[in-house]
């Protein structure tokens, strides 16, 4: 069972949501902890997996654990202007030295904090290496190639076997606080980070929804986390009108590009993945057991590389039911953010959260209040899945009941 948790800055508190009900509630269905098996993260998907993964070893604390954290924080805690990086940013613009520059609007100590003292990283290695976890995946961007570089750290030897694309790159890391800040490193938000003397950002700028790793790990099922909203009815008048009298304001064209960033086009691959283990299981029913291995030694021929070969793969797509951008607009015109926040950072997003939406806000407000909204809404969101989650889980722990689960 592979958990994959998608990018999205302070909106991964509804990631926390989705896995607390998994870890509590269907824990509790299935009478033992639910096998997660395989993590994979990117951006603050990915700083969610290491937290996820160095709790391994804690099945009946890591949940509320990782809610705490969330819960716990401020906003003035974790961003701050960088006034020096800014006005580098704008003599840059002007044509002028920019002198050294890091990158980035905020400076990333507050963040580099909360997430080195939220997660115990060595514990992450010996969790992998105990068998508490078969294998953790974050997901960054190689700034010099553009490529996506997905940092592995896994049980078995050696890296899976990654074929012939040529925008991924498999290495094997034992993750650290970088590791995970890099992936989460916004370009133009958070400066980029150092790994292995080359600069990475965040992972989300190729692949936000980490399905591939999963995939090339060896996963059988997989719980997709994302918090994208996509409403079901169409966009009201009021709220149409409204987007275009923003346009075209920088900030509202700024949040409109972290979303064609960061909340790809998930829908499509885990329509994929199911249209193929429809396919297979249609063939196993009609030709027998052997249909897969028959297919896959036709589809090979001559070669044995297993990139080519297909299997089924069980998924489930979770994700928002909220506008998560218009809550963070309601919630800093509350009285409860004027408690909790002050300051040129709390003005400006007051000032943010004067429409009925606000993208850019829904993403910079890592506000342990607004954390805990956002985790409720995951948890409401996992328990109407509560009978699919389980059917899967009951997939993976008892192959016979693989054929129940729906695709």
């Amino acid at each position: 069972m592979a958990l994959v948790l998608a990018g999205g800055a302070a909106r991964g508190a509804y990631e926390v949501g989705v896995v607390h009900y998994i870890l509590e509630d269907i824990a509790r269905e299935l009478g033992r902890p639910p096998p997660l098996d395989i993590l994979c993260g990117t951006s603050v998907g990915a700083i969610n997996a290491c937290a996820l993964a160095a709790a391994a070893d804690d099945p009946d604390g890591r949940a509320e654990r990782i809610v705490e954290h969330w819960t716990d924080l401020r906003v003035g805690h974790v961003l701050r202007f960088d006034s020096g990086e800014i006005f580098s940013m704008l003599r840059s613009l002007l044509g002028r030295s920019a002198g050294t520059r890091k990158g980035g609007m905020l400076d990333p100590t507050g963040l580099q904090r909360v997430v080195a003292t939220s997660i115990d990283f060595p514990r992450i290695a010996e969790n992998v290496r105990a068998g508490h976890v078969a294998a953790v995946t974050v997901s960054t961007t190689h700034i010099a190639t553009g490529r996506t570089t997905v940092f592995v750290d896994r049980h078995e030897p050696g890296l899976p076997v990654w074929g012939r694309d040529p925008t991924i790159v498999g290495r094997r890391a034992h993750l650290t606080a970088p590791h995970a800040l890099a992936s989460a490193a916004i370009p133009f938000i958070f400066p980029p980070v150092l790994l292995e003397g080359e600069y990475h950002c965040d992972g989300g700028l190729r692949q936000n929804v980490p399905l591939s790793p999963a995939r090339k790990l060896g996963a059988s099922a997989m719980i997709v986390v994302s918090p994208k909203y996509d409403s079901p009815e169409p966009t009201p008048v009021a709220v149409a009108e409204e987007r275009e009298a923003e346009f075209p304001s920088p900030i509202f064209l700024l949040g409109k590009t972290l979303n064609a960033l960061m909340l790809d086009r998930i829908e499509n691959d885990i329509d994929r993945l199911q249209r193929i283990t429809a396919l297979l299981d249609a063939g196993t029913q009609i030709y027998g057991p052997d249909f897969v291995e028959r297919m896959n030694r036709e589809i090979r021929g001559s070669g044995s590389n297993p990139e080519k070969s297909l299997r089924p793969i069980r998924a489930l797509l979770i994700r928002s039911s909220a506008n998560i951008a218009e809550r963070a607009a309601d919630f800093v015109r509350s009285p409860a953010f004027a408690s909790r926040a002050s300051g040129m950072i709390a003005a400006l997003f007051r000032r943010l959260g004067e429409g009925r939406e606000s993208d850019i806000l829904s993403y910079l407000l890592f506000d342990g209040e607004f954390a805990r909204q956002l985790i409720e809404v995951g948890r409401a969101d996992a328990r109407a899945n509560h009978d699919e989650l389980c059917e899967l889980f009951e997939s993976v722990l008892s192959p016979g009941a693989a054929a129940r689960v729906g695709t």
